[in-house]
């Protein structure tokens, strides 16, 4: 029979001075055993003993030596107890303790394509989401304060917390992130515009060893959901990628020339990549050779898992040594042993080794015109497929308003042939055959309707109902007419009204593409559809080539918006997303020197957006300043929506313990990150 001793008797046992237990409460999501952690389903390492009148011991994977055996360049492990945090953070796992051991089998596109699922199995950052979506908790931070206005972020670190090579990770490291790397010219030409606020650089400063101060030259109040829910890692180690650095090394140019590299500058780039972004090709896949004779395959890393092995099929890691994690009965975590990320571009593909059981996990890229096959597979394949809603899931068509041939501009510019190419779409159609009639018609808006309070019906249903004679109707209103009867109208030029639409299945089910194309085709604008990689695609739309951009509206959702407006504001996307108006973009970031200026209204939307993150989001201020926002980009019909408040499937293999359904299938959350993966394990 199974000892359990709540706190009550704990406390009561401790105040008697009658002797307690050693061992604390192996207290579980499901069994809590009278814990009441401050934070959902977590506690700090002195909460717990406190409460418990406890002191937790550590336990390793017994496979630990032999997985840091495999990152190249680390010592001999001590043993965990030194390896861990003095303060490490305590998991309460969902349904019990787990055992160590197996892998983590997932499926990617190919390298920076579709990776960001798994890559949010391994995330982490100061804060993230607990699985109620709304409450903010502590990860790699222990604690944070702000000050009255909003200008001054305090966050307080855990003492002792090491990288995966073992060095000690400091505030010196986020100082070093901000200061070093963002705002370092040798390796951005320009700070990221995400790391600006209102134009202007924050200060970082590394006030002792577990104290950072955040200062904002606006206020700022939305940015601790940024680190909840941002693939931005805002920590770098400060003692590997400063080695390459003359600001801390006399001899980094020599260094990196030793190595084999132009200068200093070009080894940080090797290994930072110039981006934050945790999956571009990473030094092992650009010359793994010039890895191993530095002795480093990728930048130390705070995460749950770090690579050893990339190719071109894809890219393999272990756990890290030094996770700052534990379970309840004391065992580091992740219990995991490795990831296998494989890389499959085709869809058939995707599907065939989902249904062979050869995939652990799967949420992103898998749509729900693929349910019906891969449910009736569930038992073959030994895998439990489920629905979740979405936030950010509404398919948008925008039209390339400063796109390169003037004659396509005029007309993409034109209010009435978007709301034509809008009124063209039977959205119910779409919903039944793509969506399984799951979804709601709506109109695309810059902002998750299910997370603010400030878009109303009437913008969501403008425009919306299938009415192909009324579409008709307006394009005839532009002049756009058919003269020699082939069913295709002709651009002021004479030429035929052709527009190629260009897309990648990551982003969008190809069912849609399809019918979309035969939609515009019906009132005489005639679609070239071509399916590219998410890459190319990405490429194209970044360059200002695509005549019509498509993708999902992801970054929408509240605690997105309340810090990151890139939505809001030209080009209406991110290099992941890509947009439209790149050039009034241009026209703004060079005072009107380059690019193309914008309608007056458009204009207001940078103001405007400024703004909206320097107020707290749900005030009177946000919402009016939010409506205002919305109002302009429906008027303006600057995304085309087709299908919102849909559900989609996410799947996993039926020896992954631990798994609780998830609340919502979304990037704007980054997908597993509130679910605790480090706590999965997998039945032997």
């Amino acid at each position: 029979m199974k000892l359990r001793t709540s706190l009550l008797s704990f406390t009561a046992l401790a105040a008697l001075g009658t002797p307690v237990l050693a061992n604390c409460p192996a207290a579980t999501v499901a069994d809590p055993m009278g814990l009441s952690p401050v934070h959902p389903q977590q506690l700090e390492l002195a909460e717990l003993q406190d409460a418990a009148s406890c002191e937790l011991s550590f336990a390793e994977n017994p496979a630990i030596a032999e997985l840091n055996g495999r990152i190249l360049g680390n010592a001999d492990l001590a043993p965990v107890a030194e390896r861990l945090p003095v303060e490490p953070l305590v998991v309460m796992p969902y349904a019990m303790v787990g055992q160590y051991g197996g892998v983590i089998t997932g499926l990617s596109k190919g390298t920076e394509s579709g990776t960001s699922d798994l890559l949010s199995v391994r995330h982490v950052n100061f804060v993230r989401y607990a699985d109620d979506l709304q409450t903010v908790v502590p990860n790699i931070a222990k604690a944070w304060s702000w000050n009255d206005d909003y200008t001054e972020l305090t966050i307080v670190l855990r003492e002792g917390h090491k990288w995966s090579d073992g060095e000690p990770f400091t505030a010196a490291d986020v100082e070093f992130w901000m200061n070093d790397v963002i705002y370092n010219t040798d390796v951005y030409d320009q700070a990221p515009n995400r790391w600006l606020f209102a134009g202007e650089k924050a200060q970082v400063e590394a006030v002792d060893d577990t104290t950072v101060k955040f200062t904002f030259p606006v206020p700022t109040p939305g940015i601790l959901n940024r680190f909840a829910v941002d693939y931005g890692q805002p920590f770098q180690p400060k003692h590997f990628l400063g080695q390459f650095m003359p600001k801390y090394n006399e001899n980094a140019d020599a260094l990196a020339q030793e190595y084999g590299f132009e200068n200093a500058a070009a080894a940080v780039d090797f290994y930072y990549g110039g981006s934050d972004w945790k999956d571009v090709p990473s030094p092992l896949l650009k010359d793994a050779d010039k890895a191993a004779k530095i002795g480093r395959a990728v930048v130390p890393t705070l995460e749950s898992y770090i690579v050893v092995e990339e190719n071109a099929e894809g890219r393999k890691l272990v756990a890290n040594p030094y996770f700052h994690q534990v379970d309840t009965a004391g065992n580091q975590l992740p219990y995991i042993n490795e990831i296998v990320e494989t890389y499959v571009g085709d869809k058939e593909v995707q599907n065939l080794k989902i249904m062979n059981g050869d995939v652990v996990w799967k949420q992103q890229a898998v749509f729900l015109e693929d349910f019906p096959l891969l449910k009736e597979n569930e038992g073959k394949g030994g895998y439990t497929i489920n629905f979740a809603p979405t936030f950010g899931e509404n398919v948008f068509y925008s039209f390339n308003r400063t796109h390169q041939d003037p004659v396509l501009r005029e007309i993409f510019n034109d209010i009435r042939f978007n709301r034509a190419m809008s009124k063209a779409m039977n959205r119910d159609e779409i919903n039944e055959i793509v969506y399984l009639g799951q979804g709601t018609p709506m109109q695309g808006v810059p902002a998750e309707p299910k997370t603010v309070s400030f878009v109303s019906d009437e913008v969501l249903n403008r425009d919306i109902a299938y009415d192909p004679e009324g579409a008709k109707a307006l394009l005839a209103e532009m002049g756009l007419t058919d003269p020699d009867g082939d069913g295709t109208l002709e651009r002021p030029d004479g030429k035929p009204l052709v527009i190629r639409l260009v897309y990648s299945s990551q982003g969008v089910p190809v069912k849609m593409q399809e019918l979309v194309r035969d939609y515009w085709s019906a009132v005489g604008v005639r679609v070239d559809l071509k399916e590219v990689t998410s890459d190319e695609y990405r490429a194209s739309g970044n360059n200002n080539d695509l005549e019509v951009t498509t993708w999902k509206y992801d970054g929408n959702a509240g605690p997105t918006i309340s810090q990151d407006v890139t939505v809001f504001i030209p080009p209406f996307g991110d290099v992941f997303n890509p947009g439209t108006g790149f050039d009034w973009a241009a026209w703004k970031t060079t005072g009107g020197a380059e690019g193309i200026e914008p309608p007056e209204d458009i204009k207001k939307l940078w103001d405007l957006s400024e703004k909206f993150i320097q107020v707290e989001m749900g005030t009177d201020a946000s919402n009016k300043l939010g409506a205002e926002i919305v109002q302009i980009h429906t008027d303006n019909m600057l995304k085309i929506g087709t299908v919102g408040d849909i559900v989609s499937p996410f799947l996993h293999r039926n020896d992954l313990q631990n798994v609780k359904p998830i609340k919502s299938k979304t990037y704007d959350f980054y997908w597993t990150y509130p679910y605790r993966p480090s706590q999965w394990w997998l039945e032997q």
